[in-house]
């Protein structure tokens, strides 16, 4: 019997578990490690908070996996040993033949003063309930989405927020402003300043307002304290600096920049038999900055790292390799979504194309889950 230890249930860990479930013999092992025991793509939060579905909806028990082949251990990894390749879990070490790396990134709240008490965190599901009820709550005023670090998952998530919520105040009659701020100089730098442009002037075409290289280095009750100064806010949304995981960095996996850098050809670490993909890897990109975090990267690096394992476990080569092609939906509002794809490890630089709201990619984004769902839970 061999066994495939997967490390993180989230995009990547799931997709690489039914990659590899699909094709391993059935006495070959996949376990699939994560400290929650259901699992909730990120989108559903946002349709949650303006009233268009709920969390449950979208929720899944990783449990049920186990009727795949796929075996769950619910836990938290505490230590890796990626020369072994092994893994301990709640006290308990685990084995394996390989290893894939799926945890994520880290939310870092505590390196901005104030930020864990002033602001609500909305990549944070736990978090979802009580800001659901803070935005129900809210008669006016301003409302502010801060991005206070990068990089950060899920790069246009901030913006589609800021869309969703202004419509859904709009409703509701509540008058109120609502921004975005950014440390960037643009909203989404690795679209270069044409595409950026698009995405800003739909914001404002939206009636949301967006503040670029404005770093923020404090929160006070009511107010952010930027570089420049202080600004006030009624409400506070905050995506927090995000990191690599520590365990990842007392295993020695990460690089010098404190995330983990692979081979794409296998998505495979400076240690044999483990790999690691999703938002703990950084890719570089030719013209400097990194790949973005998001769900299709890591769905598209298990694939990868899952044919690289099947090969090396039958004793062949593996002919894959990470292409760096990707695209994401961008909610706008208005039952609309704009659709960015591109060629994100072209050189010199990224050729990415923004295609301009529809109902049509709307109705795509929303199938973009339920294949999935389908796909990892047969449900």
């Amino acid at each position: 019997m061999r066994r495939v230890l997967i490390l993180g249930a989230g995009f990547g860990g799931l997709a690489a578990a039914a990659a590899l479930r699909s094709r391993l013999p059935e006495q070959d092992e996949v376990v699939l490690v994560d400290r929650k025991a259901s699992y909730v793509m990120g989108l559903r939060k946002w349709w949650a908070l303006v009233g268009r579905g709920t969390l449950e909806e979208g929720r899944r028990d990783r449990t049920a996996l186990a009727g795949r082949g796929i075996r769950f251990h619910q836990g938290t990894v505490e230590a890796i040993d990626p020369a072994k390749r092994s893994a301990m879990v709640d006290g308990n070490q685990i084995e394996a033949d390989a290893i894939i790396i799926a945890l994520g990134a880290q939310h870092d709240v505590d390196t901005v003063p104030g930020l864990r008490q002033h602001a609500y965190n909305p990549y944070e599901i736990e978090a979802i309930p009580g800001l659901t009820q803070a935005l129900r709550d809210f008669r006016g005023g301003r409302l502010g989405i801060g991005i206070f670090g990068v990089p950060y998952t899920c790069p246009p998530a901030p913006y589609e927020l800021a869309m969703l919520l202004r419509e859904d105040l709009d409703r509701r009659g509540v008058e109120a402003e609502v921004e975005v701020f950014s440390p960037q100089p643009m909203s989404l730098p690795v679209l270069g300043q044409e595409n950026c442009s698009t995405v800003e002037s739909l914001l404002e075409s939206r009636g949301v307002g967006f503040r670029p290289s404005h770093r923020a280095v404090a929160v006070g009750p009511g107010e952010v304290q930027f570089v420049t100064g202080p600004r006030a806010y009624d409400l506070l949304l905050a995506i927090p600096p995000h990191r690599c995981p520590t365990v990842l960095a007392e295993a020695g996996l990460t690089s010098d920049s404190g995330w983990v850098r692979v081979d794409l050809a296998t998505m495979g670490t400076a240690f044999a038999g483990v790999h690691a993909i999703g938002d703990a890897v950084e890719i570089p990109l030719a013209n400097g900055m990194s790949l973005p975090k998001a769900g299709v990267f890591a769905e598209a690096g298990a694939t990868v790292a899952a044919e690289a394992i099947l090969a090396a476990l039958d004793g062949r080569s593996s002919s894959n390799r990470f292409t760096g092609e990707g695209y994401c939906y961008l909610e706008a509002g208005r039952g609309e979504a704009l659709e960015v794809r591109g060629d994100f490890l072209a050189a010199p630089m990224p050729r990415v194309e923004v295609a301009p709201p529809s109902r049509e990619r709307l109705k795509a984004k929303e199938a973009f889950e339920r294949d999935r769902l389908r796909t990892w839970f047969a449900a």
